[in-house]
């Protein structure tokens, strides 16, 4: 396997949920991580759940000139981690174009934007995350399909374009994540108790869980082309 010992990891979307889940496992590996998000206050609050010589900076991935500025100043990172992207939800009838638009920009554009403007080593890496309903449809979730399918649908053609470096997505079902931070904290409970039980794995995803993923296939050079699910068992349930 390859090694993260002294290596720069870009995590972006790294100041909560998935991404500072990976941050943390990957800087425990001995690299030398990266996050970057829109929200200060936010990268300023996950930098202190870091390891010390992490790094935070203010990134906003649906900008053209601010990601072109961002790989300009800093062109080279051994390994790339894009968890991003919100909203989305509700009937098609009654999202407005602007917002959908915002939705398809906040993740899919940006992790184009991410992937055009990068350049990786030869042992590097991409890996993109997206999320279940891209294959498992769900009430008013059409568009959040369409924006995760898009961006698995990158991965094949970009292993080629990448190649010998590697790029892989992956794919998480629910996981507990400040996402659901919406709910009462009763309420969010009894939620992750009803997706644990509905599913064969029986417990609700971490991010953790996701990280664990992120980092195999970074560290793994036999590992690219791949959308790798990780759902508790979600899919093989009705």
């Amino acid at each position: 396997m390859l090694s993260l010992k002294n290596k720069k990891v870009l995590i972006v979307g790294g100041s909560s949920g998935i991404g500072l889940g990976a941050a943390k496992m990957i800087a425990e590996e001995g690299a030398n991580v990266t996050i970057v998000g829109r929200d200060r206050a936010r990268l300023d609050a996950a930098l202190k759940e870091l390891p010390k010589g992490a790094v935070a900076k203010t990134l906003d991935a649906t900008s053209d000139d601010q990601v072109e500025a961002f790989f300009k100043a800093e062109p080279n990172w051994d390994h790339v981690v894009t968890s991003a992207g919100a909203g989305g939800r509700g009937a098609l009838r009654d999202i407005p174009m602007d917002k959908a638009l915002a939705a398809m920009d906040g993740k899919f554009w940006a992790y184009y934007r991410i992937a055009r403007a990068v350049t990786l080593p030869p042992d590097g890496s991409l890996t993109f995350v997206s999320g279940l309903l891209s294959q498992k449809a769900a009430p008013n979730a059409a568009l959040v399909s369409a924006v995760n399918a898009a961006v698995e649908g990158l991965t094949g053609g970009l292993a080629l374009d990448f190649a010998p470096a590697r790029v892989n997505t992956i794919c998480p079902g629910a996981v507990d994540t400040p996402l659901w931070d919406q709910l009462a904290p009763d309420a969010r409970k009894a939620l992750y108790e009803r997706v644990a039980k509905t599913l064969p794995a029986r417990v609700m995803g971490r991010p953790e869980h996701i990280a664990h993923s992120i980092l195999m296939v970074m560290t793994n050079p036999y590992i690219t082309g791949t959308v790798m699910f990780i759902e508790g068992g979600s899919r093989h349930v009705g």
